[in-house]
């Protein structure tokens, strides 16, 4: 089931290449695609034999094992591997070798004999790690595909994921009379995503099915103590290794050296992924060298014990499929090592922590924990306070992390738990800060200015500038919120004097753009305009882009509060152009354009942007800061009712339609004006070419002069992903050299001068 892609794939492959690997975790379902593969063959196509070595634990057999299964009869004087060259010799077959992973290098001296002197012999083999033979293809059989975590409870959309719709088969020939309907599809997909869409794991699962309910099921898949108990009772006739999960995760167990094995039960505390580095830190130690953790983990992704993550980031990073993760817990356990493994983490996340020890502002720099997070979670779930030190400073780094994820209500959750368990002070004024943020978020003023006043107390008493400084700036925001315009600009008057004095360039920028922010609430937009003109540059050069598009935002917004509306639209397009599209980043400067279009008297578009924009809010379940969110809710409501009552309706359905890059390209008026296209690439002008907004992007920092980490720096992105980026731009428009896209992007400006002018 939901192996048709893998299936034609393989018909392909084994055209061009006479060896053919299917490799994946145990449990991943190689067998049964071999199988399937075989049947699906035309009669007279070939003759197919398979050969199960499962049992055979003797490389010396191992020829002797394969004559017997293609009832090739003993030559007495003459080798098994002789016997078999001669019997096959030219004729068309398929040899399947399966579960080769245990007699790896036995296999695969066996094949290269045999493809080296059968000419029209192909062998498909199964194996949890490659075979290494010359001229071997490999293919990784993946897990089955799972539901998006957004699904919702359709059984329609759900059934088009291969997981569910395996469960529900299986289920119901345990449980005649089994459907999907709304009342249990949530379950059943949360099921399938616990178990990662492992074939066999799913297959265990759903049996279960028909004796308990299946809330009971999941909760028994949430106990990684309990999991692999519950996945048991596979078919009776099948290989030992198949009727229960654990059995088919010992047998690849068995095949690792010890320093594999420790390595391996080790990384099950990182339930949140790891890199190497991470694994380093946890792994390394009682005979393992650190130098030998990345060779270690080669050989378990090798052997489908560990997976490796997609991602733009340079880092790589790998994680443990739960059902591993849980087998690998039990080892764990067992050796002895749990505890002192599970310190290494908090030491780990610790030192992690320490990196961002000396931000003035750490609440809005990005945390290095922010990629950890679940990792962190857990740690913090297996330890308190009692058993270790660094426990509060791990609760409020974590919190911090929701913080910034804009997830107040986890935030809100530990902070509220540290405050009422420590006094505070070892944490200084960072803890009411942050408390104090968070209770911004959760729109509640009065709890947020309480709160940014006992930070700025206990930071006075403490006489740490930096602290100061953070509590300050952390009550501002909090006065904002109550809508204390003037008294938050005196906070942040004070703030940016203690953090000029402190001689970083570009904290004092970001204080000087939030003083500015607070000016314009407070109708000082010609002095935040004065001050905005100051940071920018600072922050164009040493921010990263988080920042960066944060004080453009504000640039921009100050300049249409003086009616410089072309100026606050270049600004706004510029922070779109920053921002990753799919992010609530993007948000604001969506909504800015809005305003110009009101303030320009464009009423469908201010409308088209903002219903585009609230759209994208529901989706991810977020709010912009009160002062912004009324003007722009107070601008659009002037332009709706400038609007004939069907252009209003027809702006209203094509702005909730807009959305990703179709959006941005409308937002950014590089498309037609037409918001019922589709299309998802991005015109640049009149050209019929066309690139996105992030790789036009690109081709302006490259216009700049900037190299691939330049930009990856300014962009946020690494430079493995800005050369992929480059690629697209190079391909779209036809150009090979970068001065030749600098050229053309220095036509386009001209261009785009001249139409202004």
């Amino acid at each position: 089931m939901g192996r048709r892609a893998e299936l034609s794939r393989l018909r392909t492959l084994l055209r061009t290449s006479r060896l053919l690997t299917l490799t994946g975790a145990g449990g991943v379902g190689k067998t049964r695609l071999a199988l399937e593969f075989a049947r699906g063959l035309p009669g007279r196509h070939r003759r197919v034999d398979l050969v199960e070595l499962d049992a055979l634990h003797d490389g010396a057999a191992l020829a002797r094992s394969v004559a017997a299964a293609l009832a090739v009869a003993e030559q007495a004087g003459r080798s098994a591997v002789d016997v078999l060259v001669d019997a096959i010799g030219d004729a068309r077959r398929l040899l399947i070798l399966d579960n080769c992973e245990h007699l790896a290098e036995p296999c695969a001296r066996l094949i290269a004999t045999l493809l080296r002197h059968c000419p029209r012999l192909r062998i498909l083999a199964t194996s949890r790690e490659a075979l290494r033979v010359p001229g071997e293809t490999v293919l990784r059989v993946g897990e089955l595909s799972l539901p998006p975590a957004g699904a919702g409870d359709d059984p329609v959309a759900l059934l088009r994921a291969d997981a569910v719709r395996l469960f529900v088969e299986r289920a119901s020939s345990c449980s005649p009379g089994f459907t999907l309907h709304r009342g249990n599809s949530r379950t059943v997909a949360e099921i399938c995503r616990r178990l990662d869409g492992l074939t066999l794991a799913v297959e265990l699962a759903a049996r279960r099915a028909g004796t308990l309910p299946l809330t009971d099921i999941l909760a028994g898949l949430d106990d990684q103590m309990s999991q692999l108990s519950l996945l048991t009772g596979g078919h009776r006739t099948g290989p030992g290794r198949h009727s229960e999960l654990a059995s088919a995760i010992d047998w690849s167990h068995r095949l690792l050296e010890p320093a594999e094995q420790a390595v391996f039960r080790r990384l099950a505390v990182l339930v949140g992924g790891f890199d190497t580095a991470a694994a380093r830190a946890v792994c390394a130690g009682d005979g393992i060298a650190p130098e030998r953790i990345l060779g270690i983990l080669c050989a378990l992704e090798a052997k489908s014990l560990i997976v490796r993550l997609p991602g733009d980031a340079e880092t790589t990073r790998f994680r443990q499929l739960s059902t591993l993760r849980a087998y690998a817990l039990e080892r764990l356990l067992a050796s002895g090592e749990l505890h002192l493994t599970r310190r290494r983490v908090l030491g780990w996340l610790t030192g992690l922590a320490d990196r961002a020890g000396d931000e003035v502002f750490p609440d809005q720099v990005g945390s290095p924990l922010a990629v950890e997070r679940d990792n962190l979670a857990a740690a913090l779930a297996g330890t308190s306070a009692r058993d270790d030190a660094s426990h509060p400073r791990l609760v409020l780094e974590l919190a911090r992390v929701h913080y910034e994820q804009e997830q107040p209500s986890a935030a809100h959750a530990l902070l509220t738990g540290l405050l009422r368990e420590t006094d505070g002070h070892a944490l200084g004024g960072a803890l009411p800060a942050l408390a104090a943020r968070v209770a911004c978020q959760r729109a509640d003023p009065v709890q947020a200015v309480r709160l940014g006043e006992r930070a700025v107390a206990m930071e006075r008493t403490r006489r740490h500038p930096a602290g100061l400084a953070n509590a300050l700036d952390a009550r501002a925001a909090a006065r904002l919120c109550q809508g204390e315009c003037a008294a938050a600009v005196e906070d942040l008057r004070e703030c940016l004097d203690v953090v000029a004095a402190l001689g970083k360039p570009e904290d004092t920028a970001w204080c000087t753009h939030h003083l500015a922010w607070a000016l314009l609430q407070a109708g000082g937009e010609r002095e935040a305009d004065i001050l905005m003109s100051r940071c920018l540059p600072v922050l164009r050069e040493r921010a990263p882009w988080s920042r960066l598009a944060a004080a453009l935002h504000t640039a921009g917004a100050v300049r249409l509060a003086l009616g410089r509306l072309d100026s606050a639209e270049a600004l706004f397009a510029e922070v779109l152009r920053i921002v990753p599209e799919a992010g609530f980043h993007a948000l604001y400067p969506v909504e800015g354009l809005a305003l110009v279009a009101a303030e320009s008297g464009d009423m469908r578009r201010a409308v088209l942007l903002y219903e585009a924009s609230a759209q994208a809010r529901r989706r991810l379940d977020t709010v912009s800061e009160a002062p912004w969110r009324s003007r722009v809710e107070q601008a659009v409501a002037r332009a709706r009712t400038g609007l004939p009552a069907a252009a209003r309706e027809a702006a209203v359905s094509g702005g909730r339609r807009l959305r990703g890059d179709g959006l941005v390209a409308y937002a950014l008026r590089t498309r037609s004006d037409d918001p019922r296209t589709t299309r998802d690439d991005v015109g640049i002008g009149d050209d019929r070419r066309t690139l996105t907004g992030r790789e036009f992007m690109v081709a302006e920092l490259v216009a700049d002069g900037l190299t691939n980490r330049q930009i990856g720096e300014r962009l946020g992105l690494s430079a493995r992903t800005v050369a992929t980026h480059l690629d697209k731009v190079r391909d779209k428009l036809g150009m090979r050299s970068r001065i030749q896209i600098a050229l053309w992007v220095a036509a386009r400006t001209e261009a785009g001068q001249r139409t202004s002018g």
